[in-house]
């Protein structure tokens, strides 16, 4: 499944007259960084898959009723957020309540869940040879968690530059930072299902999309048959493992996996970004420009000061 967009209000983190801060916690859970970036390093180095998926956590909650952990929460008859359809891909949960359980030891009751996902995000991205960048803390926990708000809302893949847009700048975030945001597909992997329409029925008479790479259509072809609803295939081959800007290298030459990654190349903004990341590795201001984007992407409709709560157990609420 791709990184996913879902069409919100925009919501500050000027919320209930509080801001979000870097050191948040500086007092009341002075180590929670290193507790964190722990967990983290020794998971990753063990399953570097999964920092695909806990990277996509943060954008999956954030594009949901905000950055508030309610694609954390569970429910019993199987209508939360993350029984729903573009979030059954993801992965992870489970570490995340890993690190929970570790600043309930040191910090019982402090660490909201919706700053652990954000945390876990930069510090996944770091273990991958990613660039790191101050997260902003201070965050507090949602209580509803609904799973027609992610299936209906949902930007999907075959999304075109126009609906891009308009989902992010609801968002108060720029046409920079879907860019820059869509960069992330660097690593990770994706069903074959979320692009096969554009090797067999584009059109719905039997064609490929002519603005994929002919070459590019044959070699997919041979990974994902007609119909294939399984077949894993890496966003970015050769790069899965690594957080580096050769995504836009291969959207340059119309070897984006997915519509949304094409639609790059449809507009002059986004088009001329994407040609000037993938020119020169060190000459390249994608890393410094991912961390600004996620700093502002983490500020989505947050709930702060007395909103919300801190839950004891990420996946239900207190």
């Amino acid at each position: 499944m791709s990184l996913t967009f879902f069409l919100i209000a925009f919501g500050s983190n000027h919320a209930n007259g509080e801001v979000l801060k870097v050191g948040f916690y500086h007092k009341t859970c002075p180590h929670i960084e290193l507790i964190v970036k722990g967990i983290v390093d020794d998971v990753i180095s063990r399953v570097p898959s999964l920092a695909a998926p806990l990277l996509r956590m943060h954008y999956h909650d954030c594009f949901v009723r905000g950055c508030d952990g309610s694609v954390l929460l569970d429910s019993p008859t199987k209508q939360a957020e993350k029984d729903s359809i573009p979030n059954l891909s993801l992965r992870g949960y489970q570490i995340i309540d890993k690190v929970k359980t570790a600043l309930e030891k040191s910090c019982p009751g402090i660490v909201s869940c919706a700053d652990i996902v954000a945390l876990v995000a930069r510090d996944v991205t770091v273990a991958v040879k990613g660039p790191s960048w101050e997260v902003e803390t201070g965050r507090r926990d949602g209580s509803v968690s609904n799973i027609t708000e992610a299936l209906f809302n949902l930007i999907p893949p075959f999304a075109n530059i126009t609906s891009l847009k308009q989902g992010f700048l609801q968002r108060g975030l720029s046409v920079k930072d879907l860019v820059v945001l869509s960069g992330s597909h660097t690593i990770g992997i994706s069903h074959c299902s979320s692009f096969n329409n554009r090797l067999y029925n584009f059109t719905g008479k039997g064609d490929t999309d002519p603005s994929l790479d002919p070459n590019y259509i044959k070699n997919l072809k041979k990974k994902c048959p007609p119909n294939d609803q399984n077949t894993l295939v890496e966003m970015d081959p050769g790069s899965v493992r690594t957080f580096d800007n050769s995504y836009y290298k291969l959207v340059a030459k119309r070897r984006g996996l997915f519509t949304s990654d094409s639609a790059l190349l449809h507009d002059s903004e986004t088009k001329d970004y994407l040609k000037k990341q993938g020119i020169n590795q060190y000459g390249s201001t994608f890393f410094k420009d991912f961390g600004e984007s996620m700093v502002k992407m983490g500020r989505v409709q947050v709930l702060t000061g007395n909103q919300g709560e801190i839950r004891k157990v990420c996946s239900r609420i207190n």
